[in-house]
């Protein structure tokens, strides 16, 4: 999705656009697939802050999920069924199913929220006032946190986004200064921090596309000068920085769940797989 309220469909293996649908009149940002075919999610840009249900087969909306009364900046689909998890700038979290359009658990927050599902499903975290990561269980969230990890902070700085690794045994939390931190996922502990990402301080900061990779071992992570970083997160070393054709800072990073394939977006989008010849 992009800022000209388009939102362009690829066909991974060739690495072309495929289709483009247009959404004029809400806007679209943070499209996310769900597990029916062809459905996705996404937040809008226009009109209202509304979440909207889309098919791709017709370019038809099949449900609106209203209240979030500011923009969404956190959009979570969980992996194993139909609920989704939404946080905006109106300091809310928000449980949703997609069968309903009716909120299914409110949180307010004291800040700009992130939040993300764990790999199986049963728990979420949000990251909350800039500094803390709380952990909840999802069938008994309405209790409070059942754990709660404080991070370092920076005056006018704001936690990005959060993830879970694959095997869940890690989060990788951002922040809008590019400093990336894993940290366990059950004792809180500080594993590993990476740095180097942003080139030069803006006023407002910079959220910056990141990621781990299918096996848990690395971490990808897009840059302010257009390139792709990767680390280890059992030494911390940097062990490639991969350049490609985005001249502005990378907003989007992500894995193929399926192929050895990562994909990345700024104003374009590219497709990076390995180089065999180097591999041999």
């Amino acid at each position: 999705s992009s800022d000209d309220d388009s939102i362009v469909i690829y066909d991974c293996e060739e690495g072309k656009s495929t289709r483009t649908l247009l959404s004029r009149k809400y806007g679209v940002s943070l499209i996310r697939y769900t597990h029916a075919q062809n459905t996705v999610l996404h937040a809008s840009t226009k009109l209202d802050d509304t979440i909207r249900y889309l098919s791709l087969h017709d370019n038809k909306y099949l449900r609106y999920f209203k209240g979030h009364q500011q923009r969404v900046v956190s959009l979570c689909m969980s992996p194993i069924d139909d609920t989704f998890i939404s946080g905006a700038l109106d300091r809310s979290i928000r449980l949703w199913d997609l069968r309903s359009p009716n909120c299914a658990g409110l949180m307010h927050v004291n800040g700009r929220p992130v939040a993300a599902f764990d790999p199986e499903g049963l728990i979420f975290g949000a990251g909350i006032d800039a500094e803390f990561v709380k952990l909840y269980d999802l069938r008994s969230f309405d209790r409070g946190p059942f754990s709660t990890f404080k991070m370092p902070s920076e005056r006018g700085t704001e936690l990005s986004s959060i993830a879970f690794s694959p095997d869940g045994k890690n989060i990788l939390v951002s922040t809008t200064n590019g400093v990336l931190r894993v940290v366990d996922a059950f004792n809180g502990q500080i594993i590993q921090t990476f740095t180097g990402i942003i080139t030069e301080r803006t006023e407002k900061g910079l959220h910056l596309g990141c990621c781990f990779s299918p096996d848990s071992n690395f971490v990808v992570a897009g840059s302010q000068d257009g390139h792709l970083h990767v680390w280890s997160v059992k030494t911390g070393n940097k062990i490639a920085v991969l350049e490609g054709n985005h001249p502005s800072p990378i907003a989007c990073v992500a894995f193929n769940p399926k192929y050895m394939m990562i994909s990345s977006a700024c104003n374009n989008a590219a497709f990076w797989i390995p180089n065999l010849e180097e591999l041999q």
